[in-house]
């Protein structure tokens, strides 16, 4: 599924795969074989990430998977690691650390009441986020946006 908009002044396409996770870098097949086209520039790659704590962030411009299916799906339907990529921390709270003894059954379950509440006040960030690398580019919205959590 495809939509396409307007992020300040920017032309902008927002793709949803609409396959499993595990092979979500079909969808990129395509505009990789564009001559113009570079995942490196063109392209963020938003993720809900386990390893990150609930309520936390992390963008790069690039890396490995990190055993993480879906960025390797996209890493093989690119051919390369060089992509931006925004992780969204879904990490488990502490409450529920040890509910789950498969990992599937966790990230399928529904969010805790304070896991939602977390993810929803961290929307503006993300927001932030994503208009500082389209108008700013991955290096700068990495300093800006990769904060250490306060204490």
């Amino acid at each position: 599924m495809a939509s396409n908009g307007l992020v300040a002044g920017q032309k902008v396409r927002l793709l949803k795969p609409q396959t499993f996770m595990n092979l979500s870098g079909q969808a990129l097949k395509n505009y990789a074989r564009r001559p113009f086209w570079s995942p490196a520039k063109d392209l963020l790659v938003v993720v809900d990430e386990v390893q990150i704590p609930v309520g936390r962030f992390r963008i790069r411009a690039r890396g490995s998977a990190g055993g993480h299916n879906g960025l390797k799906s996209v890493e093989h339907g690119l051919g390369t690691q060089e992509y931006p990529r925004l992780r969204i921390g879904v990490g488990p709270s502490e409450e529920r650390k040890g509910v789950y003894g498969d990992l599937a059954d966790f990230v399928l379950a529904p969010f805790a009441r304070d896991e939602r509440e977390d993810i929803l006040a961290l929307m503006p960030a993300l927001t932030a986020a994503v208009e500082s690398w389209l108008s700013d580019g991955i290096d700068k919205a990495m300093s800006l946006h990769n904060k250490a959590p306060s204490t």
